[in-house]
């Protein structure tokens, strides 16, 4: 029971403090968003080789590792989306008249290198750890990943909270992108879907014969889940979902933007203008 608690708590502090530090790096200076790239890259190729190694460890220690392995990597596809430096060829902001597939197509490409990205570490891991008996790395990033693909979707129906707050000056015009609305058809569906999978972990970690290694791993994948489906419900409830990272969403007046990562990103127009008109354009 202890190692259960544990491994919750751990799991818990992870996911507030990580992201916390992902917002917080990319509202520093240029100077300090490109050193945190350089060590965020580091430590993903660092997270790649610690998922080998302990892909074939069947300790409780081996899952904790494994699972902070994961989380590394996915912090370097969050860092290098957020930073702009890894995102799509769709850098402005659409009509909001634009509907349809239209929309649907802008959005992806707005995305569609990030997206890429993310397949491809996952790919990686995947590779890394077939047929190992420890699969809490794995497992992880798929949580992630579903479950971020998840969230996006939901933004790109309609949900009530945009959580627009978590978005830097230069990635502004991928608010044009999403839809404001109480719910969406895709939502409950989302939600239960994921529920039922926690319902598995639950189960999975509480058979007889599951090892203390495995319960660890279950738990620790499980809470990420959780966790999850909890920021899904806090796109549709009437709730602050900056409250937990104020600290990191703090504007920066005086430091250098990450947006020169990339210098060829046009100057975003408001959401209801057209990007294509000239006569409103800066030179």
């Amino acid at each position: 029971m202890t190692d259960t608690f544990f491994a919750l708590g751990f799991a818990i502090f992870i996911w507030w403090f990580s992201t916390g530090i992902v917002i917080l790096l990319n509202r520093m200076s240029r100077t300090a968003v490109t050193m945190s790239l350089v060590i965020s890259s580091a430590l993903g190729v660092g997270a790649l080789a610690g998922l080998s190694h302990t892909a074939q460890q069947t300790s409780v220690m081996g899952a904790y590792c494994a699972f902070t392995c994961a989380l590394l990597a996915w912090g370097w596809n969050e860092l290098s989306f957020l930073t702009g430096w890894i995102t799509g060829p769709q850098k402005t902001a659409i009509l909001k008249s634009t509907k349809g597939w239209p929309r649907f197509a802008a959005s992806f490409n707005a995305v569609v290198w990030h997206e890429l990205a993310i397949l491809l570490v996952g790919l990686a891991i995947v590779v890394i750890t077939w047929d190992a008996p420890n699969q809490v790395g794995t497992g992880t990033y798929l949580v992630l990943w579903v479950m971020r693909t998840s969230a996006k979707l939901n933004l790109f129906f309609g949900v009530r909270n945009l959580s627009e707050e978590f978005l830097p000056a230069h990635l502004s015009y991928l608010e044009s992108f999403f839809k404001r609305r109480r719910m969406n058809a895709f939502f409950p569906f989302a939600v239960v879907s994921a529920i039922a999978c926690l319902w598995l972990l639950i189960d999975f970690a509480n058979q007889p014969m599951t090892t203390p290694a495995q319960v660890v791993g279950a738990v620790l994948v499980g809470t990420m889940l959780a966790l999850a489906i909890v920021e899904h419900f806090m796109l549709v409830l009437p709730l602050d979902t900056t409250a937990l990272w104020r600290w990191a969403i703090r504007k920066h007046h005086h430091t250098e933007t990450p947006a020169a990562f990339d210098a060829h990103v046009p100057p975003v127009l408001p959401a209801h203008l057209d990007s294509h008109d000239k006569s409103l354009q800066v030179n």
